[in-house]
């Protein structure tokens, strides 16, 4: 149960690409990887899933608490050679001036090693007072070692390396060159996901070729190996998967959705629903369900196909009419409005929710929120915790033509929302926001739509 987090000084510095190559490289030397990411996101665990072979678990202070994260870390690494952690940021960046949620503070709660991308681009005997500097600034945090990306050559290399070596007692435990090929595709939500292109695998392979030929992988499983075996408070017990009142929930799996964390699906599982992907861009209709789940994703990327697929829009509408339960987040809602219109093309949606949806140039929401439930919303409450939700947003999009009749489930205290007041349109037996839910201690969200769909079936 080996494992160490990947860190960098600041954003940009490569870290993504680096512990997907770790990933993979491990996994083809027969390593069972297990990789986290540290905070919310959707598109880096992708990919890093993608390249260990099993899915990645996001570890976030905002949605879940210190117990949970250590449980989570502690059950997900019981069967696992391996744990790579991704750090989100530099290693010290937070929200707060004390650094409680940052990647420290991580590394310190889960008591694992740090080893540090560092980009040295433009650099040479300045990498020196960087790294001093950071192993000062918080001498409970063990940086183990550093992976110097982006080296311009030989010579570039035994500079640093000498540098490195005269300055500091770090271990330099790579040295990646330069390599536009291994590069990921970036847009305005950060890298292109893996579910959008078939090629995802071979770029991934790339990677683990170039990565694994230029760090020392040995030194890494050294360093990983030395981090004390995870603790956890207590047990994580999750209930039994539900065996009676199954129902069926078909969700979006293609190249426009694919927003989900695993975690998420899993509860979904146990909390009795089969679930029943289909192709949101080439079915011609719906599986036979008894509820929705439409997750986030790039629509927008797709917005052609999408109404081109007359059969699936009318057949999303149809169940949505009729009183199906469904709940739609960020690309999600997106589909279910009138249209999308992205610079000066414009397309049909399912139509369903009586908006329009545009792009901006900037971001429209973007961070954690914290809502609060209103009587509106359309799933049962079995607990007062559940009226106050803390969840995440990140969307460039923007509703207009709302005519102001319609019902929201939150009220947004922290964030954007549709309309910085509001979250979670409510239509018929829908729900659909753009704040992406978690499903942890304080939000079990994924056991009461199960519920919901139950009661409505």
């Amino acid at each position: 149960m080996a494992h160490l987090m990947i860190s960098a000084a600041h954003k940009s510095s490569g870290k993504t690409t680096i512990s997907i190559g770790l990933c993979a490289a491990f996994r083809n030397k027969a390593r069972r990887v297990q990789p986290f990411k540290k905070g919310p996101d959707y598109i880096d665990p992708l990919w890093l899933g993608l390249a260990a072979g099993r899915p990645c678990y996001n570890l976030d202070f905002f949605t879940m608490g210190p117990e949970e994260i250590t449980g989570l870390f502690a059950q997900r690494m019981a069967d696992a050679d391996l744990g790579i952690i991704e750090g989100n940021k530099g290693l010290y960046d937070g929200l707060d001036l004390d650094g409680s949620n940052s990647n420290a503070a991580l590394a310190s709660l889960l008591d694992v090693p740090v080893v540090l991308v560092l980009d040295t681009r433009g650099m040479t005997r300045g990498i020196a007072p960087l790294i001093l500097g950071y192993q000062a600034f918080d001498q409970q945090i063990r940086i183990a070692g550093v992976i110097l990306n982006s080296v311009g050559g030989s010579r570039h290399e035994n500079k640093l390396r000498n540098v490195i070596e005269h300055y500091t007692e770090v271990r330099v435990v790579g040295a990646v060159p330069r390599n536009d090929s291994i590069r990921i595709e970036e847009r305005h939500l950060g890298l292109m996901p893996s579910n959008e292109t078939r090629a995802a695998q071979q770029h991934i392979d790339r990677i683990a070729d170039h990565v694994g030929s230029h760090v020392d992988l040995e030194a890494l499983l050294e360093i990983a190996g030395a981090a004390p075996a995870p603790q956890v408070a207590r047990p994580v017990r999750f209930t039994p998967e539900a065996q009676c009142g199954k129902v069926r929930i078909a969700y979006a799996r293609d190249a426009a959705f694919g927003f989900y964390y695993p975690d998420d699906m899993q509860a979904l599982r146990r909390a009795g629903a089969e679930l029943v992907p289909f192709d949101a861009l080439h079915d011609e209709a719906l599986p036979d369900a008894d509820g929705l789940f439409i997750g986030g994703g790039f629509p927008e990327t797709a917005m052609e196909a999408l109404e081109e697929n007359h059969g699936m829009r009318a057949s999303v509408k149809a169940f949505i009419e009729e009183g199906g339960p469904a709940y739609a987040e960020c690309g999600g809602l997106m589909y279910l409005c009138r249209s999308l219109q992205w610079d000066d093309r414009r397309a049909a949606m399912v139509g369903v929710l009586p908006a329009d949806v545009k792009m901006h140039q900037k971001p429209q929401g973007r961070g954690y929120v914290r809502l609060c439930e209103t009587d509106n919303h359309p799933w049962a409450r079995d607990d007062a915790c559940f009226q106050r939700v803390n969840a995440h947003e990140f969307h460039y999009s923007g509703l207009e033509s709302l005519d102001g009749t319609q019902k929201f489930a939150y009220k947004v205290e922290r964030g954007f929302g549709v309309d910085g007041v509001h979250d979670g349109l409510v239509y018929k037996n829908l729900l659909a926001n753009y704040s992406h839910m978690r499903n942890v201690g304080s939000n079990h969200w994924a056991e009461r739509f199960v519920a919901h769909v139950r009661a409505c079936k």
